[in-house]
């Protein structure tokens, strides 16, 4: 069977495509890391269209049967455009996930959303959160230094833990009113930090990311059983092949981090966009 293709700006996906493996153990996946060029965070719309479009046309090669963008910025610039292209397969971003993930954790449905640069400013978390609650109260703030840290592995410790409170102290300051009860976690790579995050948010707040809930609806999508234990294929543990943009050696260390379980830099195909 065609494998599922999946694509992020770097190795902060690799947090997506454990959770799909969880859920559809038996599948085939291929995996590209545009590590040339990331991060995607900080670059303008147009360009994230047109590094996406690319990162999708070479996963079209190798047959996939699904794409799944594991790339918050890239889901909330192109993921119209992808669909376009390529109206043969399912195009799943993670935005829409990953706000059904915040408003069914939030009792108060008060929500704070963090992310990088580009996927605040554009406001997609904002919105769709509030398509499916329109009385949601959402502020959002980029974290772009969370992906750094990330990448370099700095996650926990007390320069992660400093970078965390500077950037959500100003989001939880009650200043005599009432603060989020929940934190959407607006980029792959965050759930990385979410030991220095945690530290950094009142207890009661709970810290959700869009990795499981993203999973859960393309196993719905390929019909895949989620959660019942069902096997599409014949029980064997499904393959994954590793693609990245740049830098083998540096896509194997921190994807390992990402993925939970050592990646080595001679599984990784380089290829050229």
């Amino acid at each position: 069977m065609n494998p599922i293709g999946v694509f992020d700006s770097g190795v902060g996906g690799l947090t997506v495509l454990a959770a799909l493996r969880h859920v559809m153990p038996d599948e085939d996946f291929i995996y590209l890391g545009d590590t040339a060029r990331l991060p995607y965070g900080t670059k303008s719309c147009d360009t994230v269209v047109r590094y996406s479009l690319q990162c999708a046309d070479a996963l079209r090669r190798f047959g996939i049967r699904c794409l799944v963008v594991a790339c918050n910025t890239a889901s909330a610039s192109a993921l119209d455009a992808l669909r376009v292209r390529h109206p043969a397969i399912p195009v799943i971003g993670v935005i829409e996930p990953g706000a059904q993930a915040a408003v069914a954790a939030s009792a108060s449905q008060h929500i704070a959303v963090i992310g990088t640069e580009g996927t605040i400013a554009g406001g997609a978390y904002q919105a769709a959160i509030r398509r499916l609650n329109p009385l949601a109260r959402v502020i959002a703030a980029p974290c772009s230094l969370f992906v750094a840290l990330a990448e370099e592995g700095w996650t926990t410790g007390p320069v992660a833990e400093a970078v965390a409170r500077r950037y959500l102290d100003p989001m939880f300051a009650s200043g005599g009113g009432e603060v989020p009860d929940t934190l959407l976690l607006g980029c792959t790579h965050f759930p990385a930090l979410a030991a220095s995050i945690g530290l950094a948010v009142p207890p009661r707040v709970r810290v959700v990311d869009s990795a499981g809930t993203t999973a859960a609806w393309v196993a719905r999508q390929m019909g895949a059983g989620a959660g019942s234990g069902e096997r599409l294929h014949d029980g064997r543990r499904g393959s994954v092949r590793w693609l990245a943009t740049d830098g083998a050696v540096r896509f194997a260390r921190a994807g390992s981090l990402f993925l939970g379980e050592t990646l080595r830099a001679g599984d990784i195909e380089l290829i050229d966009l």
